[in-house]
């Protein structure tokens, strides 16, 4: 992955999406920020995988539902490849791949119909290294990956109808490396699995958003996660979160 994220360069980032108007869309209301820079725009997973090898992006806006090869066997190919960090870009009230999506590894999940402002705060965070899940999602879908399919995924989003939740998903970190986080690392991953922001939970706890930031690392590290997303499905396992 490339380095672009530093002080001057802008994040590189790769629009993947069957609709030409979506791509289009993305990509103009992108161009209006000078640290961020479309790089490439391709119509399914299988182009947004060889894109990704041969242009680097940071970050990759990644579709579900698209022909050849849909994001979920796309995001799979780019992480084990490590070609860039996928945000996940969902309608999901009728989208029951967000599930396998985690599973793959992506580091963000956003709404299409998300506001711009949340869209390119959602990039930044996820070049930086952070991972994002969106609010209108987070609690309820872990919760329901977690518990194994308590409930259908139309249900979770309030939706009509759906399909059955999939099963659990797998079990990352252990309670005795739980053990290893101080009281107040353990209050930041209980905020995070409920999926609070570094302001909010800095605004919870009377920190800075940087001691927020350090916390936050240091859960990673203790409790050998991936990211934040792996984060939120660790304190849903260990019950550090009440399902709703």
């Amino acid at each position: 992955m490339s380095d672009a994220t530093g002080a001057d360069a802008p994040i590189r980032v790769l629009i993947v999406d069957d609709q030409a108007l979506v791509r289009s869309g993305f990509s103009m209301m992108l161009s209006a920020d000078d640290d961020i820079a479309v790089v490439g725009e391709v119509a399914n997973g299988e182009l947004g995988v060889a894109a990704a090898r041969e242009l680097r992006p940071d970050v990759i806006l990644m579709d579900v539902q698209m022909p050849v090869m849909d994001g979920i066997e796309a995001t799979r190919a780019v992480v084990a490849e490590d070609l860039g960090r996928v945000i996940i870009l969902t309608t999901f009230d009728r989208d029951d791949y967000l599930f396998d999506a985690l599973r793959a590894g992506a580091s963000g999940f956003l709404l299409k119909n998300s506001e711009p402002e949340q869209l390119v705060e959602a990039i930044r965070s996820v070049a930086g290294g952070n991972a994002l899940l969106a609010p209108e999602v987070t609690t309820r879908v872990i919760a329901a990956m977690v518990d194994g399919g308590a409930q259908p995924v139309g249900a979770v989003a309030g939706g009509e109808g759906g399909v059955a939740a999939p099963a659990p998903a797998e079990i990352v970190g252990s309670p005795e490396e739980l053990g290893r986080l101080t009281e107040r690392e353990r209050e930041v991953l209980v905020l995070m699995g409920q999926g609070r922001s570094n302001a909010e939970i800095a605004a919870e706890l009377f920190l800075g958003e940087a001691t927020v930031k350090t916390h936050v690392s240091s859960c990673l590290a203790k409790l050998h996660l991936r990211d934040r997303v792996q984060a939120v499905v660790f304190a849903h396992q260990q019950h550090l979160v009440a399902t709703r």
